[in-house]
């Protein structure tokens, strides 16, 4: 089988791996579908992010769909052929942190093609994989580019759990990226009476309409769009921080009202944070990190249709195209999910390591 490899910077390969065999309560998937996520593009561009570097070959990918093509022993309940949701979180369940219920803060969590631990965690963007039956949500009436939809959009379900209560309550997010443009959509689920959403990309912000936002302000070309809402002593009651930007975070607090909750998701690197602010308002911060049972509301959410994520998905790449992916989704002129689509035939032709 092939898989997409990235070496360092700039370096993906397209090379050939083993096909495996699932296990006992395994299961082998024919990967369908895999979005680029702003972690991939990191060790794509950069080779990392903040002190997370990519020290081993590795292949990216925690945004997939597959075909179930084989079962481990002991497996119930999925057929061959069908399609399948796969949640990239595989914590160990018997760590302090999983007997606590917060399975995403697992000291031995397994997530899909990531650099933090080492040897790094080998990722989904490869034509066959072997999961856990337990990581598979069957996604009967979605798309393959749906069903891989459900990791990001657990993000976003989760940052709006760590909120509290939303409901009535106005609400601001920083970012209109894939994150925060599925911020808003589960902000708008959870019964948000206002959601603004800020960004510097004009085409970013196209996207807005389709989470059903109230206003969607670029800031680029109008720095003060939210000065009106900073008048008296601020006007969000929740901010959802999707840039790990300084300066985005600074300009949010300004318009949130005393005693706001402050959901960070963003991550890029540690940065300086406006304390003093933060104090004189009475201000909460909140970390939003990964999710775990959000990934199976998700799904559900699509399939009753009570949301429709395919209008995020901007643009889909064959896998002999990916660098052409990876390029297209670094460029947010042009991108908002980009996905790259993944051959689920049986015959697999030899091929030696190379660029592409």
């Amino acid at each position: 089988m092939r898989a997409l490899v990235i070496h360092e910077a700039k370096d993906l390969r397209l090379e050939q791996r083993e096909i495996p065999a699932p296990a006992v309560g395994q299961i082998k998937v024919k990967v369908a579908t895999g979005g680029i996520c702003g972690s991939d593009l990191h060790y794509y561009n950069h080779g990392g992010f903040g002190a997370i570097r990519i020290k081993q070959p590795m292949i990216p990918g925690h945004e997939f769909s597959g075909y179930v093509d084989k079962l481990g022993v002991g497996v119930e309940g999925f057929a061959l052929g069908e399609l399948v949701a796969i949640s990239p979180s595989r914590p160990c369940g018997q760590c302090e942190y999983c007997h606590q219920a917060l399975h995403n803060h697992c000291s031995n969590m397994q997530f899909y093609g990531s650099a933090m631990p080492f040897p790094h965690i080998q990722g989904g963007f490869q034509e066959e994989l072997i999961v856990s039956a337990t990581q598979c949500i069957k996604a009967e009436g979605l798309t393959a580019g749906e069903a891989a939809m459900a990791e990001p959009f657990a993000v976003g379900l989760h940052a709006v759990q760590r909120a509290g209560n939303i409901f009535g309550k106005r609400v601001l997010i920083t970012g209109c990226g894939p994150i925060g443009a599925l911020a808003a959509v589960a902000a708008r689920r959870a019964g948000a009476a206002e959601v603004v959403i800020t960004d510097l990309v004009s085409n970013a912000l196209k996207f807005a309409e389709f989470a059903h936002v109230d206003h969607a302000l670029n800031m680029h070309d109008n720095p003060d769009a939210l000065a009106s809402y900073t008048q008296g002593k601020g006007t969000f009651d929740v901010l959802f921080e999707c840039t790990g930007s300084a300066q985005a975070l600074g300009g949010a607090i300004a318009a949130m009202r005393p005693r706001g909750i402050i959901v960070q998701l963003g991550l890029g690197g540690d940065m300086p944070v406006p304390m003093m602010q933060i104090t004189a308002k009475e201000l909460e911060i909140r970390g939003a990190f990964r999710f775990h049972d959000e990934f199976n509301l998700a799904i559900k959410l699509m399939q009753s249709g009570l949301v429709n994520l395919k209008p995020f998905i901007s643009h889909t790449f064959e896998l002999d195209r990916a660098h052409e992916a990876f390029e297209v989704a670094s460029d947010r002129s042009q991108a908002m999910k980009t996905q790259i689509t993944f051959s689920v035939s049986a015959q697999h032709r030899p091929i030696k390591p190379q660029p592409i």
